[in-house]
């Protein structure tokens, strides 16, 4: 917003006085932002095995060690399949596959009687915020729960030796 203020000619209606805006300074804004929001999460990821391990000791760490595999996992496939389908939601409707028929009702895409709800439709709208949501779901959400899996079990064997000396 900032650079639309100081700078009217990076809007302008003709294209000879336009100006290009500065991308880099957005980019550098954006990723300062997201790096900086990253760091509680990152912090409670590492920190709370070490303190389960060092608090509780190694039978709870072995659980929560446990229970947060099996529930990344599911979580993980959860988002990726559930992503994929509504991507592949909006490229079904777009390749004209969805009939209806009088009634509102799915008909055979093979059909003749059915009508074709593509594009503009609102199977369509509505296909098209799933796949808003889907693509970050299938795409970083669901894999970045594989690296958070994986950064548990690391830090838990890494660490073993230390909770098995605090309680014997």
């Amino acid at each position: 917003r900032r650079q639309f203020k100081e700078n009217p000619k990076i809007m302008a209606e003709n294209v000879e006085d336009r100006v290009a805006p500065d991308y880099a300074r957005c980019v550098d804004i954006s990723t300062r932002g997201a790096l900086r929001a990253m760091i509680l999460p990152g912090v409670i990821a590492v920190f709370t095995p070490i303190a389960v391990g060092v608090i509780l000791g190694p039978q709870a760490e072995a659980g929560m060690l446990m229970v947060g595999t099996m529930g990344g996992i599911v979580l993980a496939l959860f988002l990726n399949n559930g992503g994929g389908a509504w991507d592949n939601a909006k490229k079904y409707i777009e390749a004209g596959y969805l009939r209806v028929n009088e009634e509102g009702e799915m008909v055979d895409r093979l059909d003749p009687k059915g009508t074709v709800l593509g594009k503009k439709s609102e199977p369509h709208k509505a296909s098209v915020v799933g796949d808003t949501v889907g693509d970050p779901f299938k795409d970083t959400a669901g894999p970045s729960l594989h690296v958070l899996i994986k950064l548990l079990s690391t830090i838990t064997l890494v660490l073993a030796p230390l909770y098995v000396f605090l309680h014997p």
